[in-house]
């Protein structure tokens, strides 16, 4: 109350984006942020302090290449950003270039990528920063600024996104967050490490309101040495080969509880990449001289690097796919593109379960599909983190079922391709069921929907008690603590039923 007072809603709400532990006191590291600012000077963090390069250490050359958010993507721009207003988007807009195009960099920084000492095994994933959220731990705070301090192997992440923009968040607000990591290929001194990394970042500053930029993941790969003192390439990027890649999420008032407004997009390209291998800043000959790292004729010393041949390796989609299954487990079911399921059902005389909606189901874009009557930070994520994670779901999934996911926008464009009236009445058929945010479809191999439901329908019966409910809906629940697992079963039972005619 009193603070409300002395600061007005606005004051308050800045200075509690900067109270991360809410005691109501700014401890000097709470700050810190705000110094920054006002002085231009950002003191050198511990892990500089500690990190003095070794004279021999070698040095890596990043270059970051940007294109900004293609703004007509988004679904709010069909309408020409009616309310939105220009300060809210201001911190996007103003964003057409990343923030350092080139960096250098030590190669024992990347340490952190290496496997630890019981994941040594070509695909067996490892988390380099673990998730610390899950369904039951809820989310962290949308109303924050700046990001907190990066410790341990976040330091790295931390300072590689920074070349895009200066206020990443190494950990995503919502699950699954975090870096995953496993093993492409080996060879007797060097790693192929494929990873997967979900960051955000803070677009805005005070005075606007928060701005949050998602995009869907961060993957790529690194080939290094087992000693980590060579860095033979790294490439990190944000996939583009969808139609929509990131989620943006603002706040319109100086709250937790104001207004949020939600919208995704297409992000063309953001990516890091090596120049070349890492290489000495310090050279020396035989002797161990420190010689010229120019010739006699003032050209740069050309470095040589020997062939690494690798004893096993596995293909890169081998390797992400790994990485997709330990963030997100419901991916134990193969979710295929949607012609290919209805290709493959009809090949082995199955349904397909398809999913329907707005924003990506497998991103960390989290499809934060945020409908009036929903509370929750999405339905498609509570779905996915609770029910399509289940065993019994998964076991009846893998043995009766072929699934699918694609977003409306997608089928969109596949309904007015007349190239191919097959896939375009597919579809339409499932177009013709959707309601927003997420539409579950059960249908048979020619496109004939059999039973669905939506998501939002879905997450309020399964809040009820189950005496309020007066079908049979929770007939299984006797075998489940979880109603939300009963009800999912009882839906692809009921397809299977009703379907039985047909097949």
């Amino acid at each position: 109350e009193l603070a409300l007072k002395s600061l007005g809603s606005e004051g308050l709400f800045l200075f509690s984006s900067l109270d991360t532990n809410n005691d109501l006191y700014l401890s000097p590291e709470e700050f810190k942020p705000i110094a920054e600012k006002l002085t231009g000077v950002a003191p050198i963090s511990e892990f500089e302090e500690e990190e003095t390069p070794d004279p021999s250490g070698e040095t890596l050359s990043v270059v970051a290449k940007f294109q900004p958010l293609v703004m007509e993507t988004m679904t709010k721009s069909k309408d020409g950003f009616l309310g939105i207003s220009h300060v809210a988007l201001s911190g996007l807009r103003n964003w057409t270039a990343p923030a350092a195009p080139m960096s250098m960099m030590l190669a024992r920084q990347f340490k952190a990528f290496l496997p630890p000492k019981n994941k040594v095994d070509v695909g067996d994933p490892w988390w380099i920063i673990p998730s610390e959220l899950n369904i039951f731990t809820g989310y962290l705070s949308n109303n924050r600024f700046y990001p907190p301090p990066p410790k341990g192997k976040e330091i790295i992440i931390h300072r590689l996104l920074s070349m895009f923009h200066p206020r990443p968040f190494v950990k995503t607000r919502f699950a699954p967050q975090g870096a995953v990591a496993c093993i492409q290929a080996i060879s007797t001194f060097y790693y192929t490490i494929a990873f997967r990394i979900h960051a955000e970042f803070q677009l805005n500053e005070p005075p606007d309101f928060p701005f949050w930029f998602s995009p869907g993941q961060f993957t790529g790969h690194i080939i290094l040495s087992k000693d980590s003192s060579h860095v033979r390439e790294f490439k990190l990027f944000v996939p583009n080969n969808r139609s929509l890649n990131v989620d943006m999420e603002w706040l319109y008032g100086a709250s937790e509880s104001s207004n949020m407004e939600v919208d995704i997009g297409y992000l063309p390209q953001m990516e890091l990449e090596s120049t070349g291998p890492s290489i000495p800043s310090v050279i020396h000959d035989e002797n161990g001289n420190v010689i010229d790292s120019r010739d006699p004729s003032g050209e740069p010393i050309q470095f040589v690097f020997e062939e690494i041949t690798w004893q096993q390796e596995i293909p890169w989609e081998e390797a992400a796919q790994k990485l997709e299954v330990a963030m997100y487990p419901f991916k134990k079911v193969s979710y295929l593109p949607f012609t290919q399921a209805f290709e493959k059902a009809k090949a082995e005389k199955k349904l397909v379960h398809s999913i329907l909606l707005w924003g990506a189901l497998d991103d960390q874009k989290h499809n934060k599909l945020l409908s009036a009557s929903l509370p929750m930070p999405g339905s498609g994520r509570t779905l996915r983190e609770t029910v399509l994670e289940s065993s019994p779901i998964l076991a009846l999934l893998n043995e009766s079922f072929i699934s699918s996911w694609s977003l409306v926008k997608e089928l969109e464009e596949l309904q007015t391709n007349r190239e191919n009236e097959f896939y375009s009445k597919l579809a339409d058929l499932h177009l013709e069921k959707y309601n927003f945010p997420v539409e579950m479809i059960i249908c048979l191999p020619n496109g004939t929907v059999v039973h669905h439901i939506n998501a939002n329908y879905f997450l309020d019966i399964t809040s009820m008690k189950p005496e309020d409910v007066e079908s049979s809906i929770f007939s299984f629940s006797t075998n489940f603590e979880d109603p939300s697992t009963a009800t999912y079963l009882q839906f692809l039972k009921e397809g299977l039923q009703r379907a039985k005619p047909y097949l």
